[in-house]
């Protein structure tokens, strides 16, 4: 290996350990409370070699926005891949949304503040995240087609429409704040329940109505996905007892 490319490698592995000293801070603080001084620290560089990498905090942010996006991306492209009908295609992409919230919370967090208006549109980042979440949106938008084309769902829907009103459901009910999911777990349901009983909401509304080609969320099991049993809430519990 020459000179050159020994510094290459060299000045690549620094740049993944500030992005690794940021994203360990920005995961344990919010944005406001994380400086570019205390990135510094955390990689144990002066700030004048952060900037050489990254121009400003919110770019270095950004940064790592993107890999989250890259994670659900790839989560999103082993959906596609397998050989399974279209409307089996699209409940396993909102269960790996689901997982996602569940194994990334802060990413997911870091991408939905980063969705906020405070963000600068000018940042280079910005076009690749808006990009990544687009890739997201189409390949749900493909198995949607895929499903119309193999007749697991309805003909008459619209691809990018439903791929739209899909998404954004994924987004707001299957990464739930906390706080609406303190009021579903104060009427005695668990989040996991809730979030099921929407497959079961969303599966027949978009399936086929032709027999021979109808399926019932319940059929998607072989295929690997997981749902819990309806269960009856706490609450009704106690008040039938």
């Amino acid at each position: 290996m020459g000179i050159a490319d020994r510094r290459q490698r060299e000045k690549e592995q620094r740049k993944t350990e500030i992005i690794d000293a940021a994203e360990r801070l920005f995961f344990s603080r919010s944005y406001e409370d994380v400086s570019m001084e205390d990135i510094a620290r955390e990689v144990e560089l002066n700030k004048a070699t952060i900037y050489l990498y990254f121009k400003n905090k919110e770019t270095l942010f950004a940064t790592i926005v993107l890999r989250g996006i890259q994670i659900l991306k790839e989560k999103y492209m082993g959906c596609m891949e397998k050989q399974v009908p279209g409307i089996v295609k699209v409940s396993l992409m909102g269960q790996a949304y689901y997982q996602y919230a569940q194994e990334y919370p802060d990413y997911l967090r870091m991408i939905h503040f980063y969705g906020s208006e405070r963000f600068s549109k000018e940042n280079p980042c910005t076009a690749e995240i808006g990009k990544g979440y687009g890739t997201c949106r189409l390949l749900l938008r493909d198995a949607i087609q895929e499903g119309i084309d193999d007749g697991t769902i309805r003909a008459d829907l619209d691809p990018f429409l439903t791929s739209m009103y899909l998404m954004i459901s994924f987004m707001g009910i299957l990464s739930m704040e906390n706080k609406w999911k303190l009021v579903i777990e104060a009427e005695g349901f668990s989040y996991e329940q809730f979030a099921s009983e929407f497959f079961r909401f969303i599966a027949p509304a978009i399936s086929s109505g032709e027999k021979s080609h109808k399926m019932d969320v319940k059929d998607f099991a072989s295929f690997g996905f997981f749902l819990t049993e309806p269960v009856v809430p706490e609450k009704k519990k106690r008040n039938e007892s």
